[in-house]
């Protein structure tokens, strides 16, 4: 749909962001059914798997981003930042400053409200009590539920750590089970801020859920931006959203792209692929290799333009 509307309406350039699942969903054929009919219609495109942390937003955030020009470069925005501890996060950006850790990000926040009247607008903590707590206090930066004893294992997290997933392959030879609930690290740029987020990541120093304002500074919101509805409805709002940071530096390479700087018009009217990052690492899943070779077999990518995973 979002394609069609595109090659319909002929804007001079689009911005599209979706999960990182986006790449391998039906075999792939969602990425062609992105591509085809913007390049039919003149718009040449990057497309590329990111991580927000290298943007500056304090998170490691795997998402894939499309910028198209019609009948020019769009240009796609270098990375700001160089983020660490999560894999294949040191590959880019060795030179630039570090990402922002999560405690520089919310550590200057007031302590949380334990009532409904909250003084910053939802910086508000629910109270840990019995099994919730001592999972919580058993946890050290970085472990997930997993590292506690079996007895704390909550029903959910057993049925999920056993479920099997589409292709047959049990999680535990996927790299183990679901996280379940995890105590965050300190001094690393946040897990990614989901939905769920307030009830599955733990405070680094405290034994507490995150709360939604927390969550919403890791998403880079500022402290005055108000969300509606219900707790639950924030906190999706929240967890949906493109971090602002994120979407500022895209718009504004596209932006500088559009005004004519570092732009090439070209009149020829011939949409292309001008490249394609499928990948943050060194390695790919059987299922992302298909679809790179499918994206390069239809557009025909050259080597060097396929295997340009990584920026220095």
């Amino acid at each position: 749909m979002f394609a069609r509307l595109v090659a319909a309406h002929r804007p001079a350039a689009f911005i599209f962001e979706n999960v990182e699942g986006f790449l391998t969903t039906e075999g792939g054929r969602r990425v062609l059914d992105l591509l085809e009919p913007l390049i039919d219609a003149g718009y040449h495109i990057h497309l590329r798997k990111v991580n927000a942390a290298n943007y500056g937003v304090p998170q490691h955030r795997k998402r894939v981003v499309a910028v198209g020009g019609l009948g020019r470069e769009p240009g796609f925005p270098e990375p700001t930042h160089f983020a660490y501890g999560a894999p294949g996060a040191s590959l880019v950006g060795h030179d630039l400053p570090r990402t922002p850790t999560l405690m520089k990000c919310i550590g200057d926040l007031p302590a949380p409200s334990i009532d409904d009247n909250p003084t910053l607008p939802d910086h508000r903590s629910r109270r840990l009590s019995g099994m919730d707590l001592e999972r919580a206090s058993q946890l050290k930066p970085g472990q997930r539920m997993r590292d506690l004893p079996e007895a704390l294992w909550h029903t959910s997290y057993v049925r999920r750590a056993n479920r099997r997933v589409m292709d047959g392959t049990p999680t535990e030879r996927r790299g183990g089970a679901p996280s379940g609930v995890r105590r965050l690290m300190p001094d690393e740029p946040s897990k990614a801020i989901t939905g769920a987020a307030r009830n599955e990541f733990i405070h680094p120093v405290e034994d507490r859920p995150l709360t939604l304002r927390e969550c919403a500074r890791l998403q880079t919101f500022p402290d005055d931006f108000e969300f509606a509805g219900t707790v639950s409805e924030r906190a999706t709002l929240i967890g949906n959203a493109v971090p602002p940071l994120l979407a500022y530096r895209i718009g504004l390479s596209l932006m500088y792209s559009l005004s004519g700087g570092g732009a090439e018009k070209d009149g020829a009217g011939e949409g292309r692929l001008l490249s394609f990052v499928p990948t943050l690492s060194n390695g790919m899943s059987p299922a992302l290799k298909a679809t790179t070779e499918m994206v390069r077999q239809r557009f025909g990518l050259a080597p060097k333009e396929r295997q340009q995973l990584l920026w220095s």
